[in-house]
Parts: structure tokens; C-alpha cells; sequence
């Protein structure tokens, strides 16, 4: 007699701990019954200042947040701090890494020992210098070296000193450092100024200039919505160099691209960037990083929808909710391969 009364409390003991049991799996699990490995681990995500890198950096986010991840809002840092602070630990990841032009940056916060790079991202961007096709035709500039003529520098000065002004790179971003090498080895200090400051609203009067008659000068890179503004071929020309001429990390490279065009920069290639121990405890974050990879035309795209005015957080909330959906076997396949590594299959 003395156990009967056990029974209840023992059913409803066993009853409650297989409720909780399943309480527990269920958070642990995504909708569709998969196991989230990224369940209860936070994520520190950076960004430079470059608002039109929230695209690919959202991207990344969404994914980890699919995965289980305890995404924490974005933090803006330059190039080289967030090298640093990834390397360090302070920060988890960034989705804008460049190849070769933060290799200085990668080199200095630790390289391969204290970061990880894997994959590639997006492929194909291309810098340089650029000038508007009527000025480029009407004097038959194309190359940047002309412009030691001072004659020809003077067309496109805006602050009449007599010197071309060049909308040019933020400190910081490591186009800048190539810029003012440039400027030396091709002997145009004394018919360039390098106009450095915030590049948004640089190139924003670069291209008001533009669209008055006036010539402009500039520096620019793809992806970007400056080349969606101003079009390659139509509205601008490339400028090429008289001679390959990279500094540091790059020094002595040649810069000449396939087609035989040199423009100054060899083609870069983006990257996510992590730190190195992180991503081998956190295996799915780790594969997700090196498989996901996004068409550079998407970024553009994406970049000229921002400059038109679609550019606050929630306008790239559904940039980035839109290209989902309409890659939504892509994106599945990057959480099911993320799943998998996490599963060590």
C-alpha cells in the first residue's frame, strides 16, 4: 500500500522532466527539426565605415542567425583595427576582408596563426582611376601619366590652384597608401592634389561635377553604386598607369590585368574574415565562412538601390531578405553544409 501513492508523483515527476527534455530540444532546433549548433554562442560582427558593406555583412548575419548564432549588433571600425580586434578575439568576424589590398593588415594583426580567410566571398573587383569620357576623347588622355602636363592637369582643377583635383581614398582604408605611392613613382605631385576626407561625400560632388559639364578625376573600385552613376565605357573611361607601382605587402607585383589593361591595382577578391580560434570551436560558423559566395553584379546592384535612397537598416533588412529568397536553395545549402561540419560529417 505504502507505494501506491508514489506512483502519481513518480508519473508526473518522469512526466515533467520529458516535457522539459523536449522544451529543450525544441530551442535547440530550427523549424525544420535540424540541430542548431550556433545555440547560446555570441557573435561580435564588424564593418568599416563603408555603409554599402551592410549588404554582405547582413547576409553573413542572417546565416549564422539560421544556424543558432546570438548575433550582436555590427560595430563600424576601420580596416586595420578591425584586423586587430579579430585577431585579438574582441571581435568574431567581418565579410569585407580584401585580398591583396589588406594583406598588410592581415600580416600585421597575426596572419594565418590568429586568423582564418577561407573561401572566397565575391570575386572580380577592379580599382582605379577614372576620368569622363569627353574630357578622356577630346585630349586623348588615357593614361594616368599624362597628367604630368600641367596644361592637362589644369582641366580638371575645382579649387583653382592650377592642380587636377582627385577625388581620392580614406585614410585608413589601404587604397589610400597605394594612391600616394602612385603620386610618387609616376612623378604627379606637382600636378595632383590627392583629396582625401569622407568618400561618400567626395565622390557625391565628383559626381554633381559631372552631371554639370564640368571634368572630373576619381578614384573608384567594383563593387560599388559609383559605376552604376557613372558607367564605364559611357559616361567615364579607366585610367590606366605608365608602370605597375604597389607599395608594401604588394611591392614589385605586377599589376597588368588579363585583358592587357593596367590600371594601378591588381584584382582584388573579398573575403570573411574570422578569428582562427573561434571558428575551429565553432565548426559550422567556420564552413558557413568559407562557402558563401556572392555574385559581384548582386553587390552592385544591391550598392545602386542604397545610393537611389533604399539605405536605411530596414531597406537592407529587405535587400538582403529579397536575395534570400530568391537564392533560397543557395542559402539552404550553406546552413546544411554549416549543419554538417558542425555534425563533423
Amino acid at each position: 500500500m505504502s507505494h501506491f501513492p508514489t506512483r502519481p508523483r513518480l508519473r508526473t515527476a518522469l512526466l515533467a522532466t520529458c516535457l522539459a527534455g523536449f522544451g529543450l530540444l525544441a530551442q535547440a532546433q530550427d523549424s525544420g527539426g535540424a540541430a542548431l549548433p550556433g545555440k547560446g554562442v555570441k557573435v561580435f560582427p564588424l564593418k568599416s565605415s563603408i555603409a554599402e558593406e551592410s549588404f554582405q555583412t547582413q547576409l553573413v548575419v542572417k546565416a549564422l542567425q539560421k544556424l543558432g548564432y546570438d548575433v550582436q549588433p555590427v560595430q563600424e571600425v576601420e580596416y586595420p583595427t578591425a584586423h586587430l580586434a579579430i585577431a585579438n578575439g574582441d571581435a568574431t568576424f567581418m565579410a569585407n576582408h580584401w585580398i591583396p589590398l589588406h594583406e598588410g593588415f592581415y600580416k600585421n594583426a597575426g596572419g594565418d596563426a590568429k586568423l582564418t580567410r577561407k573561401g572566397t566571398f565575391a570575386d572580380g573587383a577592379i580599382q582605379g582611376y577614372l576620368i569622363d569620357k569627353k574630357t578622356a576623347e577630346q585630349y586623348g588622355i588615357t593614361q594616368i601619366g599624362q597628367l604630368k602636363d600641367p596644361k592637362l592637369a589644369a582641366l580638371f582643377d575645382a579649387n583653382g590652384d592650377g592642380k587636377a583635383d582627385m577625388t581620392g581614398c580614406t585614410p585608413g582604408w589601404g587604397c589610400e597608401a597605394a594612391i600616394e605611392h602612385q603620386l610618387d613613382a609616376f612623378q604627379l605631385r606637382g600636378t595632383i592634389t590627392h583629396q582625401q576626407g569622407t568618400y561618400s561625400a567626395l565622390i557625391a560632388d565628383t559626381i554633381s561635377r559631372y552631371k554639370s559639364g564640368k571634368p572630373v578625376l576619381y578614384y573608384t573600385w567594383t563593387p560599388f553604386w559609383v559605376s552604376a552613376q557613372l558607367k564605364p565605357g559611357s559616361d567615364v573611361m579607366w585610367l590606366e598607369v605608365p608602370f605597375s607601382a604597389t607599395p608594401g605587402a604588394q611591392g614589385g607585383e605586377d599589376t597588368k590585368l588579363p585583358n592587357g589593361k593596367n590600371y594601378g591595382f591588381l584584382p582584388n577578391s573579398q573575403h570573411i574574415l574570422a578569428n582562427k580560434q573561434w571558428a575551429l570551436q565553432n565548426p559550422a560558423a567556420g564552413k558557413l565562412f568559407e562557402i558563401m559566395q556572392l555574385p559581384i553584379d548582386d553587390i552592385n546592384a544591391e550598392n545602386n538601390r542604397m545610393f537611389e535612397g533604399e539605405n536605411k537598416p530596414g531597406d537592407i533588412e529587405r535587400h538582403v531578405a529579397g536575395w534570400i529568397e530568391a537564392h533560397q536553395d543557395t542559402f539552404d545549402g550553406w546552413i546544411a553544409q554549416a549543419q554538417a561540419a558542425a555534425a563533423g560529417k
